[in-house]
């Protein structure tokens, strides 16, 4: 029976409410203390490197555990535009696209002949030897340890040729036609370009290629059955993953012109799983979500030292504040991992849908006057779409 229902909100009402949100993190982020420039930066980059994986993960159920490759590819590319052509953030972000889609086409092409945990170990030994590769036999393309940086001697031609001939004291800094991208200016850059990924990830979503992808997942024997190849399809949802994965890269090295083949290691791979479970694969919000929440974890738990615990519960007696400082201290701090492996055992056990499953159940609850009923996960996916 081929389900007929409509998306509770317009397309157009969706995106504009999610740009405005974005553009306004700022204000509703200031609270909690992730309104800083860099802060947010991550959060919108990482963002775009969840919703490109989720196109993957969360339409096809491939998982891949490669993607950091296609993130330092794009970080790469972009730091080369950088030194060779010009501090313009334009042509850096497109050479990451480009670069990253043809390593992602190799890598789909070949890894795309397995599936399951084959297709998930072929990804994962291909970033592997990426970042090997960026470690010894391409060092005089990555710079090896050291990173790929900017220089005073780099020809930049482009900026040559439109400038007035002066070098300054120091090296130059990313810009977009004269407005550096550095602190809030670089973050609204970054935030214009999520809305845009966010919207081309819906339309994907919404489209018969999305509608293919969903029943390659479903059940691809079926559809092979038919006579369909799925294999093409397959490709063009890696590619376009990898690309999203290479815009993050590319805008990394924007925010902080410097590249380093740390940005390709398995564990980068990984967080990007936890983020897109975490949120709600399948889900067009969730795997943002799940971006933030890990981002804000590393970089605002992992800042709550004794220093910090003792001030906030100074409010209590000294005793007691010499018992629970360094109970509380074991999930704050250094221990912040400890907190987001509880908090994302608890989301697997009791929200398969992630937090994005979380939120609906809440919702359902109160729009039905506190009674609750059963669903599937499945039904979670389709809603939260």
């Amino acid at each position: 029976m081929t389900n007929t229902k409509k998306p509770l909100l317009n397309d157009t009402f969706v995106v504009i409410i999610f740009a405005a949100a974005i553009l306004a993190m700022p204000i509703w982020l200031d609270p909690i203390g992730g309104n800083y420039p860099d802060l947010l930066q991550k959060f919108a980059i990482y963002g775009i490197f969840a919703i490109g994986f989720n196109i993957l993960f969360g339409l096809t159920g491939y998982l891949s555990f490669g993607h950091a490759a296609f993130l330092g590819v794009g970080s790469y590319a972009a730091v080369w535009s950088f030194k060779l052509l010009t501090m313009n953030v334009l042509p850096a972000v497109i050479f990451g696209v480009v670069f990253a889609g043809i390593l992602a086409a190799i890598i789909g092409f070949l890894s795309l002949r397995r599936t399951g945990i084959y297709f998930s170990i072929l990804t994962l030994a291909f970033a592997q030897m990426s970042y090997n590769l960026a470690y010894s036999v391409l060092t005089p393309i990555t710079n090896g340890e050291t990173g790929l940086q900017l220089a005073r001697s780099d020809p930049r031609i482009l900026d040559s040729l439109f400038s007035d001939g002066s070098v300054g004291a120091g090296l130059p800094s990313t810009d977009l036609f004269g407005e550096t991208m550095s602190g809030y200016p670089g973050f609204y850059f970054c935030a214009v370009l999520l809305i845009i990924c966010f919207y081309i990830s819906m339309r994907i979503f919404r489209s018969p290629f999305g509608l293919m992808l969903k029943g390659i997942k479903s059940n691809q024997n079926r559809m092979r059955y038919t006579g369909l190849n799925t294999r093409p399809y397959m490709l063009t949802a890696f590619i376009i993953s990898g690309m999203y994965a290479g815009l993050a890269g590319s805008l990394l090295a924007v925010t902080d012109p410097l590249a380093g083949a740390e940005r390709m290691q398995w564990t980068a791979s990984g967080e990007v799983v936890l983020m897109t479970i975490l949120g709600g694969a399948g889900t067009l919000v969730g795997p943002m979500l799940g971006a933030g929440l890990i981002k804000y974890f590393e970089n605002i738990f992992s800042s709550f030292d004794d220093n910090v615990l003792t001030q906030a519960f100074s409010f209590l007696p000294d005793s007691v504040v010499d018992f629970v400082v360094p109970v509380v201290g074991l999930f704050v701090g250094s221990g912040w991992h400890l907190t987001l492996g509880l908090l994302f055992m608890i989301i697997v056990i009791f929200l398969p849908g992630g937090l994005v499953e979380g939120f609906r159940r809440i919702f359902n609850y109160f729009r039905s006057g506190g009674k609750t009923k059963p669903q599937s996960v499945e039904a979670h996916n389709q809603a939260g779409e």
